[in-house]
């Protein structure tokens, strides 16, 4: 039956669109924090003093903006693809825990929460044959025993 059929060829264009869509989502919501300057990541890096960490609130949410914008540009090329996905974890997961220590419902950190494992999930698939970093950096072969 062809529902049941190893698909398992195609695993590396699933992960290509799933770059794609996931990197530009979050490029479009990273930049408009990044472009808004010294302002609005000291709004989103005063979020650090939720958990003991009150020195540079500025240079915290211009990393997360960065994660976010530029991260999710390399996550949909395939670029740096494990240190990106390792940055956005970190920011999902700092969100995650900041909606909870607020008492926000489920609602509120699902979004943050769900993207937290998206990105751990990609971490340990990696890009794919379709992404900058297998040209850059190709695979070594396989040895069959």
């Amino acid at each position: 039956m062809a529902l049941f059929e190893n698909r398992y060829r195609t695993h590396d264009l699933g992960l290509l669109l799933l770059r794609i869509g996931i990197g530009i989502m979050f490029s479009i919501h990273g930049y408009p924090k990044l472009i808004g300057g010294p302002e609005k990541w000291a709004e989103i890096g005063g979020v650090m003093g939720m958990f003991g960490i009150s020195a540079s609130p500025v240079a915290w949410g211009f990393l997360a903006a960065a994660a976010e914008a530029i991260g999710g540009q390399l996550l949909a090329f395939g670029l740096f693809f494990r240190l990106a996905c390792v940055l956005l974890l970190g920011t999902m997961i700092v969100a995650t825990a900041m909606h909870l220590l607020k008492g926000d419902d489920f609602n509120t950190y699902s979004h943050a929460l769900e993207s937290a494992f998206l990105f751990l999930g990609l971490l340990f698939a990696g890009p794919g044959k379709y992404s900058v970093d297998q040209l850059l950096f190709p695979a070594e072969p396989e040895w069959e025993e």
